[in-house]
């Protein structure tokens, strides 16, 4: 008779709503929309239905790419992570396997509906994902197929909005990378034990938010280009007051750099597995105000401070189930 830890055979293959949630890392998925909102800031244009289609695009094809991490990562997390729905046997490996094909053509469905030139990013982003799942995440080309993942996946958002999609390309580079550096550090999450791989990733993490730091902040420009102080009398000129805008964008900047580098900083002091996976985390987490911070950049504080809401969401479901 089976003990009261074990689950019947028919539960073994499908698994619970609970095993699907934490195969596909739930979590994760609430630092997706941003990306195809800042694309759609990018390229001067304000969300709509297509962006909506591109958002649900950028979600199937991410819950593809994790079941099919998983499928592909079976064998390594029966030694690494046995807890994990495959190796644990709550999911049969063929299920995962046939979630990521479904998942993926429904997103490619969703991007046709976004019109045909998010289809022509979707293509491409969808084998980007299944390449690196197959094969490249265990090469160099780890890292820079993730990265271009995440920045295709900008991209879409862009090219569904029917805006100019080539004023994407700096925020796209920008959410590359980042996702390269975290991905980079990702690879040794479980082992530990390299220190120049996450003090890269924070150097990396530093000129991103620096770019993102709008000049008003640093320096005041004077009311008087002049120099004259009003009336001619001595003393120091008014300051012009900073915008808004300015502000919001300066705050989400210092929200991403906090977010991803204070952990990376511990990594480095310390690259131990734990504080490893926790920097990790850190890095993914700090994707929506990444994003956010981009969408403000791009002139739309409204889909910044959208944007920005879901890292409450994702904080809170994180609590239950693992994002990496």
């Amino acid at each position: 008779m089976p003990t009261h830890t074990e689950r019947p055979p028919h539960r073994l293959a499908l698994g619970t709503p609970a095993d699907w949630v934490e195969l596909l890392r739930l979590p994760a998925l609430f630092t997706v929309p941003g990306d195809a909102l800042a694309g759609a800031a990018a390229a001067g244009r304000a969300p709509g239905a297509r962006t909506l289609f591109a958002i649900g695009s950028s979600l199937c094809l991410y819950q593809a790419g994790m079941a099919l991490n998983d499928w592909a990562d079976r064998a390594e997390d029966a030694v690494d992570r046995p807890h994990r729905p495959l190796p644990s046997g709550r999911i049969a490996p063929g299920g995962a396997l046939a979630a990521a094909g479904a998942l993926t053509a429904l997103g490619l469905a969703l991007a046709a509906r976004a019109g045909r030139p998010a289809l022509r990013v979707a293509v491409p982003l969808a084998a980007t994902v299944w390449a690196y799942d197959l094969g490249l995440k265990r090469s160099w080309a780890g890292p820079p197929a993730m990265a271009a993942a995440r920045s295709l996946d900008l991209v879409l958002g862009a090219a569904a909005s029917g805006g100019r999609v080539r004023n994407a390309v700096p925020s796209a580079a920008a959410l590359g990378a980042h996702t390269l550096a975290v991905t980079a550090v990702s690879r040794r999450e479980t082992q530990g034990g390299a220190t120049a791989v996450p003090l890269a990733a924070l150097a990396a993490t530093c000129c991103v938010a620096y770019t993102l730091v709008p000049a008003a902040i640093a320096l005041r420009l004077p009311a008087d280009r002049g120099g004259a102080a009003p009336l001619g009398l001595p003393g120091p000129t008014p300051a012009q007051p900073v915008p808004s805008g300015s502000l919001l964008r300066a705050a989400l900047a210092l929200a991403y750099g906090v977010t991803a580098a204070r952990p990376l900083a511990h990594a480095v002091l310390n690259p131990s597995p734990p504080l490893t996976q926790r920097a990790v985390v850190g890095g993914i987490r700090a994707l929506i105000p990444l994003q956010a911070a981009l969408s403000a950049r791009a002139g739309a504080p409204v889909t910044a401070l959208l944007t920005s809401a879901l890292a409450a969401l994702a904080s809170r479901f994180a609590r239950k189930v693992s994002v990496t």
